[in-house]
């Protein structure tokens, strides 16, 4: 809903309570005629002498007495409904500008994240920083504009599973920890290793193909998962603490041998800010935790140590 189409706190109020309002008014009305005519009667029973007609009349003002106040009441608590409603108006609104703010948050980290990679496809990183096969496919799309497509194509997703790249992990997973640090909301990271049948000595690795189709039936739309130039893959957990971040990995699991029978996954888990504060740290402390789950021959998840 934009600002014009927000509703005026009258306009919205005066549905619900328009009827309430004019029950007040009736009785009000209805009070001060009663009253009028227990005056009248008690002034005629005055003048002729009739005690009766006396009688009559001070009822009358008594009943008279009684709606107005009921009136009164009614009015107070029309008066009571319509705050405490302006109230949740008052809440809805705000809480409809934090989620505007975050949705233009979240579209300037995406507008910052395209702009990094474009810097990476303009220019050919060092030896060693990414994977020299994406630093060779870089370089020509420097020189060829008309192929930026296919070239952008190649360096930000793995051909295999069409996953994001180690390349695209990195640059993400910088603007998820920047993000973090400013909302103060946790960010996981999981690095997994599959292997079919038990994962003894001999063990092959897993279909990256099945893998991943585990994968994305599991994470939200928010995650991130890549593959790693190692043929490993990495999850980005959105807003996730290491609780979180191990039953997601477990489901992972869980739906890949339901599918397609017995695999055996390892898994690393490191979280910010528990366990590092910056994206190398992060990922060190999770290649650490995934270096402890491979020396048990089943299933095993770790989670990094804080220092």
């Amino acid at each position: 809903m934009t600002p014009m189409d927000e509703p005026d706190d009258e306009e919205f109020l005066s549905p619900p309570t328009g009827g309430r309002w004019r029950n007040v008014a009736v009785r009000r009305l209805s009070g001060a005629l009663i009253g009028l005519v227990g005056l009248l009667t008690g002034m005629a029973g005055f003048v002729i002498d009739e005690a009766a007609l006396g009688a009559v009349g001070g009822a009358l003002a008594l009943l008279a007495g009684m709606i107005s106040y009921s009136a009164e009441v009614r009015a107070d608590q029309t008066a009571a409904s319509n705050d405490a409603i302006r109230q949740e108006l008052d809440a809805l609104r705000a809480e409809t500008t934090s989620a505007r703010d975050e949705l233009s948050e979240v579209r300037r980290q995406h507008g910052n994240t395209q702009q990094t990679l474009a810097e990476l496809l303009a220019a050919a990183p060092p030896a060693g920083s990414f994977d020299r096969k994406l630093s060779a496919t870089a370089a020509p799309m420097a020189s060829q504009p008309g192929a930026h497509s296919q070239t952008d194509t190649r360096l930000l997703a793995d051909p295999e599973t069409n996953l994001f790249s180690e390349a695209y992990f990195r640059v993400a997973l910088d603007a998820r920890i920047a993000s973090a640090r400013r909302h103060l909301r946790p960010v996981a990271v999981a690095l997994v290793e599959v292997a079919e049948g038990s994962g003894g000595v001999g063990a092959q690795d897993a279909d990256p193909i099945k893998v991943t189709g585990s994968i994305r039936q599991t994470l939200r739309d928010a995650d991130t998962a890549c593959r790693m130039s190692d043929g490993c893959f990495a999850l980005i957990l959105e807003d996730t603490p290491e609780n979180g971040a191990v039953w997601t990995v477990e489901r992972i699991r869980r739906n890949l041998t339901s599918r397609h029978g017995q695999h055996t996954m390892w898994a690393g888990v490191a979280c910010y800010p528990a366990h590092a504060f910056s994206t190398d740290e992060l990922l060190d402390q999770a290649s650490l935790a995934l270096d402890a789950a491979r020396e048990w021959k089943q299933d095993r998840i770790e989670v990094a140590t804080a220092d």
